[in-house]
């Protein structure tokens, strides 16, 4: 596997249970030692946590639960989502790493974590890759006194999972693998979906093969993965070996295109069959907005609907398609409550989610003879007209009339950022 090995210095970063941590410093506390927990207990004790301190994960909390689940402890400190305050410490740090590597050398994975690659930077600094990691956590602490853990590696693979597996048990909060390390250290690994990019379904699928380490996978024929999974199997049987191609600066010149587009929401309590309405049309709304501005049509509609946990959860997922592709609201709604219709059971609703797949451009047209076509291009000229007034003047500028009901979620919800408080 020599000749496809990628020797670069890449070290990953993440920021220590980011919310809490920012929590935790806008309170002058510690967040190794303050038991704060991320959640809006307000809203219901089913509400999800979005984020524990170092402190509480100790002693057992996880990090993704309900507020039921946490422990009953009078010391815990419940703090409000607030999302702007994230985005803006997340905008601070990132003005750090700049300040050591270019733009064009940062992958920027998720709110709290990056990729940085240091390749070119080393010998200017006169300093390792493990070196200039130790630099930059200490620059992010004394800006911001955000804890973080670091991976470096000379993959984006090998950093990523060197910080998944090790950086958060060393002293100095950073682990460095290197190819050497594959079949000590990335083979014993299990369960399987402790490595980055396996899930859980995939687990299950690999340990009907009797694959239940990282080095099971490694000496398994790369046939027979390519023969199930394709393409997949044959990236799975590299990453099993510690080979990632990929480079950072490719984010430049690839431009991923969504297959899908959607949205769930958890409802603030329950509703039944005739007050969902309500929030499955607003819901459509947002996705067949979501699909004009991605200049997409939709043939495929999808509807969850998730029952209440008081009478044991439950619900169901279906699909259905749709013989022309539209990104039209009535359309979509139709299919949606048609969906609703034939597989709702009359039982109390705490969630919902609306997903659109099977995307074509907007430009595609099939010729429809149960179409008034006028009425189709007025109604898209109407809607993107509408569109264009929110994007000026904000979400709430244009609403339906019922959305001044009391069933009505959207006005709260357009005042969130990514479904939490801002």
């Amino acid at each position: 596997m020599e000749e496809y090995r990628l020797y670069r210095n890449i070290i990953c970063i993440d920021l220590k249970s980011f919310y809490a941590s920012v929590e935790c410093v806008l309170r002058g506390l510690n967040p190794f030692t303050t038991p704060l927990v991320v959640a809006d207990k307000s809203r219901s004790n089913g509400s999800v946590v979005l984020a524990v301190t170092p402190y509480l994960k100790r002693r057992g909390v996880k990090s993704r639960c309900r507020v039921f689940e946490i422990p009953e402890d009078p010391s815990i400190i419940f703090a409000k989502p607030r999302m702007k305050k994230y985005l803006e410490f997340s905008t601070r740090i990132l003005e750090v790493y700049l300040k050591y590597v270019s733009f064009e050398d940062i992958h920027v994975y998720s709110v709290d974590e990056v990729f940085l690659d240091l390749t070119t930077y080393l010998t200017y600094y006169k300093k390792t890759d493990y070196e200039m990691a130790e630099m930059i956590l200490k620059d992010i602490l004394d800006t911001t006194k955000i804890p973080a853990t670091c991976g470096v590696g000379p993959n984006m693979l090998l950093a990523k999972i060197a910080l998944d597996v090790e950086s958060k048990k060393s002293p100095t909060s950073i682990a460095k693998w290197t190819y050497d390390d594959v079949e000590t250290k990335l083979w014993n690994i299990t369960p399987l979906s402790k490595m980055w990019g396996i899930g859980v379904n995939m687990e299950r699928n690999l340990n009907r093969l009797g694959l239940y380490k990282i080095g099971d996978i490694a000496h398994y024929p790369l046939k027979k993965l390519q023969r199930f999974w394709g393409m997949m199997g044959e990236e799975l049987y590299h990453h099993s070996h510690g080979i990632d191609m990929s480079l950072i600066n490719e984010k430049l010149v690839y431009k991923p295109v969504g297959k899908s587009y959607g949205m769930g929401q958890t409802l603030f309590h329950d509703y039944n069959g005739e007050t969902v309405v309500q929030i499955i049309l607003e819901m459509v709304d947002e996705v067949t907005k979501r699909l004009r501005t991605g200049n997409r049509k939709a043939y495929t509609i999808n509807l969850g609907i998730m029952y209440s946990r008081d009478i044991g959860g439950g619900g169901f997922n279906r699909q259905t398609a749709l013989p022309f592709p539209t990104n039209n609201e009535a359309e979509i709604y139709n299919a949606c409550m048609m969906l609703f219709d034939e597989f709702y059971e009359d039982k109390p609703i705490r969630k919902v989610s609306i997903r659109v797949t099977n995307l074509v451009e907007e430009f595609f047209v099939q010729l429809n003879l149960f179409k008034d076509m006028n009425k189709v291009v007025k109604d898209h000229k109407l809607h993107t007209s509408m569109d264009n007034i929110k994007h000026v003047y904000g979400k709430n500028a244009v609403l339906r009339a019922s959305s001044l009901k009391e069933t009505s979620t959207i006005i709260a919800r357009n005042s969130m950022v990514g479904g939490h408080n801002a």
